[in-house]
């Protein structure tokens, strides 16, 4: 039974709300407590928000301040959003894995008047810092043994609320309109300082209205919500699948994810390349040596006959591809809960090759492509409309268009108002009345949308050439020996490539291959291991034109994390920074190649 989210169209953010309320659900949100899953009702959800906004109001919260919120993903993170915007009050999310320093920026710039923190180690970081804020008040989700006296706690908020209907929340909700500010995102940025993005409830309904509504979704749906709430895709995926009917799965840290996935067994999944990566290398590395490796290789072989097939959404029925289903497929499938029937991919480009490959093992990834400015969907991938290589048709709420020199164009409601406080960069961020992506791409004959490269990162050589990096890497990260990989050579006279081993299929093929080392840098550094790397960019080489070609490679001894600051929150690659680091090592690695003649590059 599909699930209808209501009579009729969310105009606000409080009309979702309202829709999950009404729809009285006795599971709209699943949490774990001591190891036991726990859920919350549409009853319990209206208590809990309600008890919040009062509170809010208590404070002397107004419609249109800020109210920032620092935590992970968890049921109170979306309980504090519902009650910020329920009074018409503007939501400032933060990144859980922010510092101090860049936490000061956001509640600085943003002026934010209270803020909700996740745990002891968050409220740390705002009190080192609430001195030059202009914080009043701070509320924490976690239970304190020995709460400081200005520290509110969000659990004595719940129990003020009330089962039954508030007129007077009710009323405010109901004021709020489509043109009112709901959030301010601060986008997480590769490089440069942080721009707050603007966003009207209208943006995110507009949006939230059509993202979803040619995939199939009824009241037994479940979703494990783990991307950072604080990146707008994460956030609008929340939004849509609540409006929807759906249950929400916390997991707040995303190391337990597939731990969670076994027990909640979700039917939809949400997730960056980065994620779908790390289960084909998974899949990969358990299956590398001996009779798993040579099975797992038929039936890859096997599903490649059969990929337009899974691709328009049919289960093929040959004996082979059965066979090969009950071996090797089913057994990718029950290491992700075994439910799942919609994948969606979002975030950043997914890569044709790993796209491929989960079409062999008979899984259709729809590929969709957005930006915080844009609410976030631009373009996606359907069942009814699937193309491999693209991200899909847009929207029928948008309007695109290449400008001429490449860049993706798009206008409609769901494009975001500008920047907080920055008149000159919202300028900038617009062609008339077309948003500006920043992204390089083209629009083909069927209308499928296609991205070629941010068009900041495109590299130009020396010789004029330009480079389109994005897709070469995703080549090279489809070997399961590679988590991530940076193409360089801007102004230089050729390409070269950083790579980041996935060191666990790395030390594994090194022990089954009698290579010894003592650790990770004598293991980048042993010349089978410096061999092996090459010989991988080389056949990656075989299908670029000869200026693209990469002449040289440079092993990184480190993983990339949003820890060591060379990911993004939303675990994209923060190309200048790691350029930065390895500075030193990428000038000898040219300064060697003008000294010493390099091998020839493999090219078509």
């Amino acid at each position: 039974m599909n699930v209808q989210a209501s009579k009729s169209k969310p105009r606000t953010l409080n009309d979702i709300l309202f829709a999950a309320v009404e729809r009285e659900h006795e599971r709209v949100m699943l949490f774990e407590e001591l190891g036991e899953w726990k859920n919350i009702s549409s009853r319990e959800l209206y208590r809990r928000v309600s008890g919040v906004a009062r509170e809010l109001r208590a404070w002397g919260i107004q419609r249109g301040d800020r109210v920032a919120i620092l935590s992970e993903n968890r049921p109170e993170w979306t309980i504090a959003d519902f009650a910020i915007l329920m009074i018409g009050a503007v939501t400032v999310p933060i990144y859980a894995s922010l510092t101090s320093e860049q936490c000061e920026f956001v509640l600085q710039h943003s002026e934010a008047r209270a803020v909700f923190v996740s745990s002891q180690a968050q409220l740390k970081k705002v009190n080192r810092i609430r001195a030059s804020t202009r914080l009043e008040h701070i509320a924490m989700m976690d239970a304190l043994p020995d709460p400081p006296e200005d520290i509110a706690w969000i659990g004595d908020m719940f129990v003020s609320g009330t089962v039954n209907r508030d007129p007077a929340l009710d009323e405010l909700a109901a004021g709020v309109t489509p043109d009112d500010i709901a959030t301010l995102i601060y986008t997480s940025g590769t490089t440069g300082v942080p721009k707050g993005v603007v966003l009207t409830h209208g943006n995110l309904t507009s949006n939230i209205e059509v993202s979803l509504e040619t995939f199939e979704l009824n009241d037994e749906a479940v979703s494990i919500s783990y991307l950072p709430l604080a990146h707008i895709t994460a956030r609008h995926v929340d939004f849509a699948l609540i409006y929807r009917g759906c249950t929400l799965a916390y997991c707040p840290v995303i190391d337990d994810l597939t731990r969670v996935m076994m027990a909640i067994k979700p039917t939809f999944f949400v997730a960056v390349p980065r994620v779908y990566e790390k289960i084909y290398n998974q899949a990969c590395r358990l299956t590398a040596h001996g009779i798993k490796h040579s099975v797992f290789n038929w039936a890859i072989g096997v599903g490649g006959e059969h990929v337009n097939e899974v691709l328009a959404g049919k289960r093929p029925t040959s004996t082979a591809w059965k066979l090969a289903d009950r071996l090797v497929f089913s057994r990718i499938r029950e290491g992700m809960g075994g439910r799942i029937k919609i994948f969606i991919s979002g975030g950043a480009p997914l890569g044709r090759e790993l796209a491929e490959w989960y079409a062999k093992v008979g899984l259709q990834v729809n590929e969709g492509y957005g930006l915080t400015e844009t609410s976030p969907v631009i373009a996606l991938n359907h069942p009814g409309a699937y193309k491999l290589g693209t991200v899909g048709r847009p929207l029928p709420n948008v309007e695109v268009k290449i400008a001429d020199d490449g860049e993706i164009l798009v206008r409609g409601p769901s494009i975001f108002r500008g920047y907080w406080r920055m008149p000159e960069e919202t300028a900038n961020a617009f062609q008339g009345d077309w948003f500006k992506t920043g992204d390089v791409g083209g629009i083909d004959m069927d209308g499928f949308l296609s991205i070629t490269d941010r068009k900041k990162d495109l590299i130009k050589t020396s010789g004029g050439k330009f480079i389109a990096p994005q897709p070469i890497e995703n080549s090279l990260k489809a070997n399961p020996l590679i988590a991530e990989a940076a193409v360089i050579g801007d102004r230089r006279r050729f390409a070269a490539v950083m790579i980041a081993p996935a060191f666990g299929q790395l030390e594994d093929w090194a022990r089954h291959n009698e290579v010894s080392f003592a650790n990770r840098m004598e293991l980048v550094s042993h010349p089978r291991i410096q061999a092996l790397y090459q010989g991988i960019v080389a056949e990656v080489n075989r299908n670029l034109a000869r200026f693209e070609t990469m002449k040289k490679v440079l092993i990184l001894p480190e993983e990339l994390s949003v820890a060591g600051g060379t990911l993004t929150p939303t675990l994209k690659l923060r190309r200048r920074i790691l350029e930065a680091r390895y500075k030193e090592d990428i000038e000898r690695l040219y300064r060697d190649a003008e000294s010493v003649p390099s091998a020839p590059a493999l090219t078509k």
